[in-house]
């Protein structure tokens, strides 16, 4: 079984983003599949987790073209408390228009991520405890060690 390959630590902001925007949503009646609405809300990720092999399924575009965790299956296993984080985290990121600030810098991640530090340092937040933050999720990331769930579902087109 194919491994996840780890993803940029940008994706966890996007995580936690779109939790804070309230975009995901995790069925009750099956507790391993959820969906994740675009920053835009004009398309959806589906979600698919299954705890006994350690297999995860995301539709995102990292997840499908790239292999590695994207931020709907990163965000779905944090609303499951697989990876802790900070709620006060995901709040300051409530509202930041992720996909136009990507545009803006033409997917420039060190420049979507200087910029985001700045709203939130604006926002009162501390950039080291944010970072050390980033960082322990991102080592549970890597702690985690998920497999490829198949099978793989094309992403959805739009904006």
């Amino acid at each position: 079984m194919a491994t996840r390959k780890i993803p940029p630590k940008i994706k966890i902001y996007e995580a936690l983003w779109a939790i804070a925007d309230d975009r995901l949503e995790i069925s009750w009646l099956l507790w391993n599949e959820g969906i994740c609405y675009s920053s835009s809300w004009n398309k959806h990720y589906v979600i698919v987790y299954d705890e006994s092999t350690n297999a995860i399924m995301s539709n995102d575009n990292g997840s499908y073209r790239k292999w590695y965790l994207g931020y709907p299956a990163i965000a779905f296993l944090m609303k499951k408390w697989i990876i802790a984080y900070n709620t006060l985290y995901s709040r300051a990121l409530q509202g930041v228009a992720w996909k136009d600030i990507n545009q803006t810098f033409v997917n420039d991640f060190d420049k979507t991520t200087d910029y985001v530090l700045d709203v939130l340092i604006k926002k009162g937040i501390d950039k080291e405890a944010f970072l050390q933050d980033i960082d322990m999720i991102y080592i549970r990331i890597t702690q985690l060690n998920l497999h490829i769930l198949w099978s793989k579902i094309k992403p959805p087109i739009g904006y």
